[in-house]
């Protein structure tokens, strides 16, 4: 999707290695520190058993809406590379569904840069989750607790 000197932003079916992206974000030279973030397909979400997850999204629509949180996080924090990897379609439990990367020369920036990509890919990225649980499938709605853990950084 974008992928340049310094950004990785991808959006695909397949699975992803962490230890080649975790290289990646680690080669430059003046590289101190470097955070990755996984999230995986949960087995319960809202008291219920999952099996399963199908992801769907609008290409366009997402890759402005991601390449723009990670511009953000760029110009608010130190950052050498930032990669953000999302996989759509159907995902079983405990498969990897995403992964944001940042590296930085100081700790501090990576840690807080990858934390905003997360809070803010979970609110205004366009990916549909489709559940598939023991009481049938549901379409899975955004949390409050995503939309405030995304607004403390407005106030930062």
């Amino acid at each position: 999707m974008i992928e340049n000197k310094d950004i990785i932003i991808l959006v695909q079916e397949a699975s992803f290695e962490q230890q080649e992206i975790y290289k990646w974000l680690s080669e430059p030279m003046n590289v101190g520190a470097t955070v990755v973030f996984v999230g995986k397909v949960r087995h319960l979400n809202m008291g219920d058993k999952v099996s399963g997850l199908h992801l769907e999204h609008y290409p366009e629509m997402t890759k402005k809406a991601l390449a723009e949180i990670v511009e953000q996080a760029k110009t608010r924090w130190d950052l050498q590379r930032v990669a953000v990897i999302h996989r759509i379609g159907s995902l079983n439990t405990n498969d990897e569904i995403v992964l944001v990367g940042t590296s930085s020369m100081h700790r501090v920036d990576a840690y807080h840069a990858n934390e905003f990509i997360m809070d803010f890919l979970k609110t205004q990225a366009p990916f549909w989750k489709k559940e598939q649980t023991d009481k049938g499938n549901r379409w899975v709605d955004g949390k409050d607790s995503d939309q405030t853990a995304a607004e403390k950084w407005l106030i930062v």
